[in-house]
């Protein structure tokens, strides 16, 4: 599985941004893609993710209710929509496939694409 990731950039706290996360080759009718973020000195942090067979979404606290998560499965992307944009979501977000979801640790994720930066200006 191959990853790209688009999107990112510079906005204003209370500003929206939409990422995309296109996937190709090989896929799983059961696999999980998602999103982490990180900043310079601290771990991957797990943000959101959505399984393609139902579509359950799994999110981390403190985005819910301003990020959404969708999927298209022609092309298979997968959009983090993310509104009400905090100074503290500014990170590089790197979007992720996992064969099946199996926590919320970057380790337990097998595919990885490139990072995208997002800053939230103050």
């Amino acid at each position: 599985v191959q990853l790209q990731a688009s999107g990112g950039g510079l906005v204003q706290a209370g500003g929206s941004l939409r990422l995309s996360c296109a996937a190709s080759g090989r896929t799983f009718s059961s696999y999980t893609t998602g999103w982490f973020r990180q900043t310079p000195g601290k771990e991957r942090e797990f943000v959101a993710a959505i399984r393609w067979s139902d579509g359950r979404t799994y999110w981390t606290d403190s985005v819910k209710g301003r990020f959404t998560i969708s999927r298209d499965n022609a092309p298979k992307t997968h959009y983090l929509q993310m509104d009400s944009l905090k100074p503290e979501d500014t990170a590089i977000y790197y979007c992720a496939a996992a064969t099946r979801f199996s926590g919320r640790t970057a380790s337990a994720w097998q595919y990885w694409g490139q990072g995208t930066l997002v800053t939230v200006s103050s």
